[in-house]
């Protein structure tokens, strides 16, 4: 019986202890992205091990699952990473079902991926990834055989994962024993019954691990483990709009892009700072906007010429809430505000000099780190 690591289920049979090396010193997001994608493919065919897994199968799964994190939330994976140059060089037209989270299994983005050319992100792939991630499992078995940087290894682990697939059960082996005949991968019919009984765990396990990595390549990218994985669903935003309502009731308000007057019963909530870099909804970054201006500013960074109109508008959603909320509701609602613009004082929420200040030092960082992201920037409203 092999040695148990931390957090991963026990197996009289299996080799755990490979099982929870397979992300040791990993310097690229190959391996993450790999035994992900491995997961939601057994999952999606129930852990049937009959067929094997196809490379282009691994590839087009591998590819949607980094379209997310990497396309729509702009993380970087790494200057030297394969997978996001791979999603940049590709000429992907996605539907809005999948910019609104419509696609839980990735039915269309594995589609729209499937119908580019991707000879050459699959002979990348065949080239080190499969073969590199089962070296944890066959290590007594490839002891005298170079590591280097030629193939020696990977030419002869096929062979090896063949001959030794009952005696030692590696995770998988391939569909060939010679290296240049490999075009997928059977995965051994015990991990397959392992994954199935412990796979919210060990999927778990491998997102943590995913999430320790990107946070290490995005240290001061605002709520990375929102963005990993496509969100289930936006969180509503009734008690924003709630919110503002109140507000529109006692004092007529302008949309600070358009200058044109905000209806009380048809308006929308722009993210300031987009949501797709933020991943919340807090209200000190949602304002009332016109629908249609809020549909021409996407995920955009507004101009600078907004900033102060934006914190104006705030200013006077705090004011009018103050005098028409009851303390107790008053309060929870300026939670955020204090905590995350590091506000020391609720009374600092009703100066609007002071309210500009603590904006500036917590939004201006942001929107220079969204920028350098992606994110496009100096947007101005056209009608």
């Amino acid at each position: 019986m092999q040695s148990q690591p931390l957090n991963l289920p026990l197996s009289e049979t299996l080799n755990i202890s490979a099982l929870s090396r397979l992300f040791v010193d990993t310097t690229n997001s190959y391996k993450y992205l790999f035994f992900l994608s491995l997961l939601d493919i057994l999952c999606r065919r129930h852990f049937d091990t009959q067929a094997p897994i196809s490379f282009q199968e691994l590839i087009i799964e591998m590819l949607a699952n980094a379209w997310y994190p990497h396309t729509f939330f702009k993380l970087s994976f790494g200057t030297q990473d394969k997978i996001a140059k791979k999603l940049d060089s590709l000429d992907l037209v996605v539907t809005d079902k999948i910019f609104q989270f419509q696609d839980p299994d990735k039915k269309l983005l594995r589609q729209t991926i499937a119908n580019q050319n991707l000879k050459d992100a699959i002979s990348q792939l065949r080239r080190y990834v499969p073969f590199r991630l089962i070296i944890p499992f066959l290590e007594t078995e490839l002891d005298g055989i170079s590591r280097g940087k030629g193939n020696q290894i990977d030419m002869a682990i096929p062979t090896i994962a063949e001959r030794c697939f009952e005696s030692c059960k590696p995770l998988y082996k391939f569909d060939s024993a010679q290296h240049k005949d490999c075009h997928g991968i059977i995965v051994h019919p015990d991990w397959a019954s392992y994954l199935e009984q412990h796979y919210k765990v060990i999927r778990g396990w491998a997102a943590w691990e995913w999430l320790i990595y990107m946070q290490r390549r995005n240290p001061c990218t605002p709520a990375i483990s929102s963005k990993l994985f496509m969100p289930v669903k936006r969180d509503s935003l009734n008690k924003q709009t709630a919110y503002w309502r109140t507000v529109l009731k006692s004092q007529s308000l302008y949309c600070i892009y358009s200058d044109r007057p905000i209806d009380t019963s048809k308006f929308s909530l722009d993210h300031y700072l987009p949501w797709s870099f933020v991943a919340h909804d807090q209200g000190w970054n949602l304002i009332p906007t016109l629908p249609e201006v809020n549909s021409s500013k996407s995920n955009n960074l507004p101009a600078d010429q907004y900033f102060r109109k934006f914190v104006e508008l705030q200013h006077i959603g705090l004011t009018v809430t103050h005098q028409t909320l009851s303390d107790g509701k008053w309060t929870r609602q300026i939670e955020p505000y204090i905590n995350d613009l590091g506000i020391g004082c609720e009374s600092y929420l009703l100066d609007v000099d002071k309210l500009h200040n603590a904006y500036e030092k917590v939004m201006m960082p942001l929107i220079t780190l969204a920028s350098s992201q992606g994110f496009a920037k100096n947007w101005l409203y056209s009608s």
